[in-house]
């Protein structure tokens, strides 16, 4: 069932407790943290700058890094309420606390349109471990809950969950909401030719998602180090690159049930290799076409999808009405290791599909090749997406109240 949205509530002259996914990548410089890209804080800016309008008097939670449940300055969220004030272009209030009494004085002395930004909530133990007195405490803060940190949805915790039992009512935040549109509403019944596109390093972390999608893809196109599995199970040489050696069997299995399915199930014909991982290197070249006799050399480690299978995968999406792409078909990171993620990133912009970037990497490759607009949709979340791609249930999604029949 649909979910409620927060534009179906009334906000005016309430406290909204939103939570939202601030989780950035930072760096420390002259003794600053800096936010290095803030794609997260501007998702969810739409959602924060409604409830602005409307007179609401909005409180937003996140989590910052991994403190595990203690005070960790260089996991302060207070350089984000900085960014997301510059953004906003209003005053964004900090507290130092998530619960107590110091925090709901702070609430209690908003006005409507005022915007405050709590502390990591992973400072407090209590936030991964779900504890309901933690989840209460927070709630006394709301007068309505708004999840809009589709990154964290996949994750039971007080702030993604538990807090939502504590109020009457709750609601999706407008990224939640287009999330859930594209990854579940359009993918549940995608315009066909549907292709697939997955990349990263490890089978075993897309076993679900590869299963779940086999019953609706047409065509599969497999990068990354994944790709090498698969070929192990194919008794194709991979040389140095890595290999997942205790997952071969499953490799089989997949490749028979997509042959099973009538599904097109494409590896690399051929890739790009190298003796050192490092830009600049003299030792990268392009293997030529693989075979069971003809794999990757010994001693080298394949790096990049090559110029034969960019042109094969290019023709594959020149076709397709829809596109998923979760996971880099290559060290795009590094450039002479880029141009097959690249490569396909520019085929899906210049074709006419739906194309929806599935979190993780490959939106940060998308971005990185300037070609983030071109996208349909882009996926703030990784592991959340994943799961929903797989057909779990999201806690931070199953928490929040439906709209009636």
């Amino acid at each position: 069932m649909p979910k409620i949205s927060v534009c179906d509530l009334n906000v005016n002259n309430r406290r909204v407790l939103v939570r939202v996914d601030f989780n950035v990548p930072t760096e420390e410089k002259d003794g600053r943290v800096r936010i290095t890209d803030d794609t997260r804080i501007r998702e969810t800016l739409p959602t924060i700058q409604y409830l602005v309008g409307k007179g609401a008097k909005v409180v937003l939670m996140a989590h910052f890094g991994r403190p595990k449940g203690q005070p960790v300055p260089k996991y302060s969220l207070e350089p984000v309420a900085e960014r997301l004030a510059e953004l906003l272009e209003i005053p964004v209030q900090f507290s130092p606390e998530c619960i107590g009494a110091s925090v709901e004085h702070r609430v209690d002395a908003l006005k409507p349109g005022d915007v405050l930004l709590l502390e990591n909530m992973r400072f407090h133990a209590e936030e991964e471990k779900n504890d309901a007195a933690f989840s209460q405490a927070l709630a006394r803060l709301g007068d309505v809950y708004v999840n809009d940190a589709f990154g964290a949805a996949h994750r039971a915790h007080a702030s993604t969950a538990g807090v939502a039992a504590h109020l009457s009512e709750t609601a999706t935040g407008l990224l939640m909401e287009k999330e859930l549109k594209y990854l579940h509403g359009e993918l549940a019944d995608p315009a066909k030719p549907f292709l697939v596109i997955l990349g990263g390093s490890k089978v075993s972390d897309k076993i679900g998602v590869i299963k779940a999608l086999m019953e609706k893809a047409n065509t599969f196109l497999i990068g990354g180090a994944m790709a090498y599995t698969f070929y192990r199970a194919q008794g194709i040489a991979t040389g140095n690159s890595r290999v997942e050696a205790d997952k071969t069997d499953l490799a089989v299995e997949l490749l028979e049930l997509a042959k099973k399915k009538g599904v097109k199930f494409l590896l690399p014909v051929d890739n790009i290799e190298t003796l050192e991982i490092k830009a600049g290197t003299t030792t990268a070249r392009n293997t030529g076409r693989l075979s069971p006799g003809h794999g990757i050399t010994d001693g080298y480690e394949a790096v990049d999808i090559g110029k034969e299978t960019i042109e094969l995968y290019k023709k594959e999406i020149a076709t397709a009405k829809t596109v998923l792409w979760n996971g880099p078909v290559g060290i795009f990171e590094i450039p002479d290791f880029a141009n097959g993620t690249f490569s396909l990133a520019r085929a899906l912009a210049e074709s006419d599909a739906t194309t929806i970037i599935g979190g993780g990497d490959s939106v940060t490759a998308v971005k990185q090749a300037g070609l983030g607009d071109a996208m349909t949709f882009i996926s703030t979340g990784g592991g959340a997406s994943l799961e929903l791609l797989e057909g779990k249930v999201l806690p931070g999604v199953a928490a929040l109240a439906e709209q009636d029949a």
